[in-house]
Order: structure tokens, then C-alpha cells, then sequence
């Protein structure tokens, strides 16, 4: 069953807890949180502080998308901060194998990420190590972008690879998802959307989301 993880991003961060409880009660299974350093994109948003009280306020999966340069110096800051899943990017790490070793051993799940112009094919090496891919479907480093309609495609592909090699690597998809477009990335093989502005815009967190978990369940 696939999942919904609204991006805490979106949300209106004084009144946090408020949009945490909403998107519980619609059946979230899991939160979205994007980790920006101001260098590998150009926006800077959260860190390990404000992971840490997610935390305490919520007993859902912290999805923990880290887009930042020399993510190796801060893995054990998010995952003592209570992340649950960390992703780090293809594009940023430099040793990536070492990485995602260095996440597992840790307890936590590894992910790694793709941004929308590199190929599947840089995950040849790295998808056996990778508990799930995070397909950017937008370029990375704000939100409210509009999605890129060659994702469906790539979901696909990479449902694909994962198949043939015998894995069970889960796919996430993060970037202008919205009700338009959530049902056609679950059928081509998405496992997790990741929905922000779709989520948190609205007025009511509670109805989006559950709205969008009608349409990819």
C-alpha cells in the first residue's frame, strides 16, 4: 500500500503541532522533513533542533531528506534527533557507499536521491545498499514547484531495474505531487509521495491528505 508523507515544510510552523495532529488523523503513516544547508541548494530551512521536537510531538515515521553538502558530519546529529529514515543525495556525496553504510549503522533506514536530470542509471552501484530511492520531481530547494511530468516515466523505469535485480527497494517521489498526478506515480510503481503545498495550502490539512490517501490506496 502506498504511503502519503506530507513535507513539514509547507506547513505553517506556528502552529506545527496543530498541522501534526491534522495529518494523523486523515491515517499519515509518516512525515516528510527537508534539511536544506543554503549550499548544495540554494535555500536554507530546519536542522537536528527542530527534528527533536517533531519528535516529541509525534510518533510517526520522520522521513528525513538531507540536501546538504557533507552530509557524513551530521548523519548522527539526525538520527539522535529521532529521524527514522535519512536520504541523502547521489549528487552530494562524494563516497556514497560509505554513506549509506554509515546511516544503517545508525538503525536507521537509507535512502538515496535522485534530482530530476540525473539517470537511473547512477543507482547501478548503490541499489542493492539502499532501502528506498527518492525521485525528485521537481528541481530541489523550495517548495510549491510544478511537477515534472517525465517522473511518471522514471518511476516506472526504476520499478523496473528494481525488479530485474530481485530487490525490494521502495520508491519515493518528491515535488508538485498533487491529486492531478498521485494515482499515476502509485500505478507506475511509487511506494511514497511526498506532498507539501498539496497538503498544507488548502486551509484543512486533515481533508488533503486524506483526500489523497483515497487516491493512492
Amino acid at each position: 500500500m502506498a504511503e502519503l508523507a506530507p513535507s513539514v515544510l509547507s506547513a505553517d510552523f506556528a502552529r506545527l503541532g496543530e498541522e501534526i495532529r491534522a495529518v494523523e488523523q486523515a491515517g499519515v503513516t509518516m512525515l516528510h522533513l527537508d534539511v536544506m544547508d543554503g549550499h548544495f541548494v540554494p535555500n536554507l530551512t530546519i536542522g537536528p533542533p527542530v527534528i527533536r521536537s517533531i519528535r516529541r510531538a509525534t510518533r510517526l515515521k520522520l522521513d528525513t531528506h538531507l540536501m546538504i553538502e557533507d552530509a557524513d558530519s551530521h548523519l548522527e546529529a539526525f538520527a539522535d534527533a529521532g529521524a527514522d529514515m535519512i536520504s541523502v543525495h547521489v549528487e552530494a556525496c562524494r563516497h556514497l557507499h560509505r554513506t549509506v553504510k554509515a546511516i544503517h549503522a545508525l538503525g536507521k533506514q537509507a535512502g538515496v536521491v535522485l534530482n530530476p536530470a540525473t539517470p537511473i542509471s547512477a543507482l547501478s552501484e548503490i541499489l542493492p545498499e539502499a532501502d528506498y530511492v527518492l525521485l525528485m520531481s521537481v528541481n530541489p530547494g523550495f517548495g510549491g514547484q510544478t511537477f515534472i511530468p517525465a517522473t511518471v516515466a522514471k518511476v516506472a523505469a526504476l520499478k523496473e531495474m528494481i525488479a530485474r535485480a530481485g530487490l525490494k527497494t521502495r520508491i519515493e517521489v518528491d515535488g508538485g505531487v498533487t491529486k492531478a498526478n498521485a494515482a499515476a506515480l502509485v500505478s507506475a510503481g511509487a511506494d511514497i509521495l511526498v506532498a507539501g503545498s498539496a497538503v498544507f495550502d488548502g486551509g484543512n490539512a486533515s481533508e488533503q491528505s486524506a483526500a489523497l490517501l483515497g487516491l493512492i490506496r
